[in-house]
């Protein structure tokens, strides 16, 4: 029989809901490829809530669940690196705080890497809510074969981070999460794996329920924004990983609409979505 054992990685922080969090949880713990290994860390002193959740998930899975509780907020990046180094097991299933993964995402994820042994990266389609998992507003579904996935990432982030299953080897000696381009630490990592001959593979199914806000849709934009999105293009140009033409042609259209005003902004992601 393949090995099925894989961890499981979340970081928290103060501002999250209680109730996110416990239902983003539950959807791990109800997979129907159950994990072993459950690693959360806490991004600095957390409310009184969010405690009280995690209790409760610590007392029903006392040898599954392992929290790692940091004294400040260092950032996503920084979180995710120290729990990578206490999951124990090759396979590491990324998942957000707020998110709920479909019970067979981890399932699905895994007969990917036991059919396709080279693989070390994948992820699948997502779909977006606002306040109901069922009134589904949106999805991102993403090129699926490995030639494809290279080509698309000259301009587009190729998986989706809420979504992701890699191995744990293959990331660490990329590096691991680094917050040099903000928001963008993911499509940073996958880039510098990538460049190191890593593979990867989406699944066309959908396998996890986002949850989105308009707040968080207008974050996208804005100067701030759209000067850490150009230095990050910027930087796959000069890597010679992309070329002038996918950056005329993906960043700076891009920035374009980043600079819109916020209402104009958003109705164009909303079209998108």
């Amino acid at each position: 029989m393949p090995d099925r054992t894989y961890s499981v990685l979340m970081s928290v922080y103060a501002k999250e809901d209680a109730v996110n969090l416990a239902q983003s949880m539950e959807s791990i713990f109800l997979q129907t490829a159950p994990t072993d290994d459950f690693v959360l860390v806490c991004d600095g002193p957390l409310t009184s809530e969010l405690n009280k959740v995690i209790d409760e998930y610590q007392e029903q899975y006392p040898d599954i669940l392992h929290v790692l509780r940091l004294e400040r907020n260092e950032g996503l990046g920084n979180a995710l690196n120290k729990g990578l180094m206490l999951c124990k097991n090759d396979l590491v299933a990324r998942m957000d705080s707020d998110d709920l993964s479909y019970p067979d995402r981890c399932e699905k994820e895994l007969g990917l890497f036991e059919a396709f042994p080279e693989l070390d990266i994948v992820s699948g389609t997502i779909e977006e809510f606002t306040d109901d998992p069922e009134v589904i507003t949106g999805s991102r579904s993403l090129p699926a074969s490995y030639p494809e996935i290279l080509h698309f990432s000259r301009k587009r982030n190729p998986f989706n981070h809420p979504a992701v299953m890699f191995r744990k080897e293959a990331v660490e000696k990329a590096g691991g999460y680094n917050e040099r381009f903000h928001l963008f630490e993911d499509y940073y990592l996958w880039i510098r794996m990538l460049q190191k001959g890593c593979h990867g593979a989406n699944l066309k199914d959908p396998i996890l329920k986002m949850r989105t806000s308009e707040s968080q849709m207008l974050r996208r934009g804005g100067y701030r924004y759209t000067k850490d999105m150009l230095a990050f293009h910027r930087w796959i140009l000069r890597s010679g990983w992309s070329r002038p033409l996918d950056f005329l042609t993906g960043a700076v259209p891009h920035a374009v609409v980043c600079l819109l005003p916020n209402r104009l902004r958003l109705r164009i992601y909303q079209m998108l979505r």
